[in-house]
This record gives structure tokens, sequence and C-alpha cells, in this order.
């Protein structure tokens, strides 16, 4: 394509089918808008392209967290006045999966979100939203324990035989290592916290959940990268990832077992 011109919904699917993915498919994106370039149509023209390339039989998941709705104790991008603390945790409205936003996944995840026909998980604080055949049973279920384990969006699209592409960003946004986190024998653990709708109105619920840790992942993605097991090529101006999921999921479990530096008490 020439390199003057922007980028369209032909072009970006096309550019989907070069790198290797799967019509039919069960597909978790993470993405960045600004990395593909100027795109004629914007974020929904490369919704249009996923599901395009993806063919009526496939399903897209994206990430739709929430962040801002976690224990602000824990708040460090910026951290906020620990007299805040009791009022956020009083007043912040319970998470609704039909209007609560997404925060930091990105406007491409954001226009699924609101996609015709889009299914989205109950969960306050890791969210995933699904369009496609496979959707519910994608996002059904979410365990409030299980964020990004077995019982979640995640585990499912491990169920499913999934793909995973990383679309112009890198490994840190791959929540599909979390999931081998889970996979670990008694991984660290700690306390959780968000606004949620009852059945008598919204709370502040608080669970226990692994201690997830990415810190490490920009080096697990170059060491699985280095089997030859990933597809790396460009969609649009962006460097992209395609991978089978289980394959990935199992590399980290073994990888974190032989490589991960010991967490500091």
């Amino acid at each position: 394509m020439d390199a003057d011109l922007p980028y369209t919904r032909t072009a970006l699917a096309d550019d989907l089918a070069s790198l290797g993915l799967r019509r039919g498919s069960v597909l978790l994106v993470h993405s960045s808008l600004t990395a593909l370039g100027w795109v004629c149509g914007g974020p929904v023209a490369v919704v249009q392209a996923l599901l395009d390339a993806l063919g009526p039989d496939g399903t897209l998941v994206v990430p739709t967290h929430t962040p801002d709705n976690t224990d602000p104790a824990g708040w460090q991008h910026p951290p906020v006045p620990e007299s805040w603390w009791p009022v956020i945790r009083a007043h912040t409205p319970g998470f609704d999966p039909a209007v609560t936003p997404s925060r930091w996944m990105g406007v491409i995840a954001e226009t699924v979100r609101t996609w015709p026909g889009a299914r989205r998980s109950d969960h306050p604080q890791v969210s995933f939203a699904a369009v496609g055949p496979a959707a519910e049973a994608v996002v059904g279920g979410h365990q409030l324990d299980e964020m990004l384990g077995t019982n979640s969006p995640v585990g499912a699209v491990y169920r499913l035989d999934g793909d995973v592409l990383l679309l112009g960003v890198g490994h840190r946004s791959n929540t599909s290592l979390h999931l081998a986190e889970y996979g670990l024998p008694d991984p660290p653990r700690r306390q959780e916290g968000s606004a949620v709708r009852t059945a008598t109105g919204r709370a502040w619920m608080r669970w226990q959940d692994v201690d997830t840790d990415e810190s490490d992942f920009d080096r697990l993605g170059d060491a699985f990268e280095s089997t030859g097991s990933a597809r790396i090529g460009q969609v649009g101006g962006a460097e992209c990832r395609l991978m089978r999921q289980r394959l990935l999921v199992d590399f980290a479990v073994d990888w974190f077992a032989t490589s991960r530096a010991p967490r500091k008490p």
C-alpha cells in the first residue's frame, strides 16, 4: 500500500489475513489505534476490519477494564489523599456492564464495548466485551475472585482454543499471561475492593485474588517469540503479534517456574 495514503477497512482486513488470522476463531485483541496510523473511519473501521477477517463464525474479544473502580488505597498514578478513601469507597457507582465505560483500554476496545450485539462480563475491575457467536460463552460466568483466571473470559478463550492479537502494543498488555500466573502453585494473593451492584443496591465488595505482576511480561514475550510460535507482521502502520493462546499460556507457566525472579516480601 502507498505509504502516503490512509489505511482502509479493506486494507486492514487484508493485512490481518496475511498475518495469519484464523477465520471463525475466538480472538482476544489488545490494541492501539495510534499505532495503526491514519485509518479512514477510525476505530469503527478497525473493528469492521477485525470482524471481516474473522468472518461470521468468528468472535472478537477485548478488555474493557475499569481500574478506577479499585481500592483507592493502592492507587499510584496518581495516588489520592487517604482522607478521600472512605468517600470513594462509599460513593463510587456500582459497576454496570451496560453503562460503565472502560478506562485506559483504548478507543478500539471502547468501540467494541458499544458495538451492536456486544456482550460484556460482569466484573467490576477486569471485564471483557465480545462480539460474535461465542460471545456469551466467553463473557458469561466471570467469577469475582477469578479476575484473570480459569473462570474468566481469558480462561474461556483458552478453553475455546482461541488466539491473541497484539495490535500495535507489547506483551505488557497481554492479559493471557496473567492466566499463566493463576496456573502456578500457591501464587501470592492480595486484597481487592470495588463498588458493585447488589439486589439491595450498590455496595463496596472485598475479596482476595491472585496478586498479578506484569513487570516481566516483555522478557517473557521475547522468550516466547524466540520459539517461532508468534506471527509478527504489519497491520496498517503497526507492528503486530498473533499467537495461539494455549501455546502462549502453557509456555508462560513453564517460563515463570524457571525464569521469574522471586518476589521481594
